[in-house]
């Protein structure tokens, strides 16, 4: 399967409504787009197969939740041997906290979004799991003060057609 598939104007708006209203249905998807719903659905079906659509999930509110604080830390590994990028994949897929976590050039590994309780517990997930581990040599946090934008979707006005 290639890593990029070619997509018209009707898979972008398909996309499109599917990123801010996952919960439409296919008569509905279909008349927003102006398809026939079994063309709406043939579509949708492709996409899903071809991993342009990799799943649909609801978006929750942190606090609404009890995870009331959110940061971003930033680390450097000890030895960037295959072994150990692997292990701190491992660790990483492992820990509830962590939302989300990217590889980066530049002067630091990796940035981790992590999402906890409050204070308390983001100071034991730092001291008691992520600097526990040898293979992490440095860390630097931040603390988010305000969401001013969340990212929820992709631009497909960036997607060439």
């Amino acid at each position: 399967m290639p890593d990029t598939m070619e997509l018209d104007r009707a898979d972008l708006a398909l996309l499109a409504h599917l990123q801010t209203g996952g919960r439409l249905t296919n008569a509905e998807l279909a008349e927003r787009v102006n398809l026939s719903p079994s063309a709406c659905l043939r579509r949708v079906q492709r996409l899903e197969r071809e991993g342009v659509i990799s799943g649909y999930g609801a978006h929750l509110d942190p606090k609404r939740i009890g995870l009331g604080l959110q940061a971003f830390v930033r680390l450097q590994l000890l030895h960037r041997e295959p072994a150990q990028v692997e292990h701190f994949a491992e660790l990483v897929n492992a820990w509830d906290e962590v939302v989300s976590c990217h590889a980066l050039t530049g002067d630091v590994d990796y940035i981790l979004h992590v999402a906890v309780a409050d204070l308390d517990h983001f100071s034991r997930f730092l001291l008691d799991r992520l600097l526990r581990e040898d293979c992490v040599a440095n860390v630097n946090s931040s603390v988010v003060l305000r969401v001013v934008k969340a990212g929820r979707s992709l631009p497909l006005s960036a997607v060439r057609t």
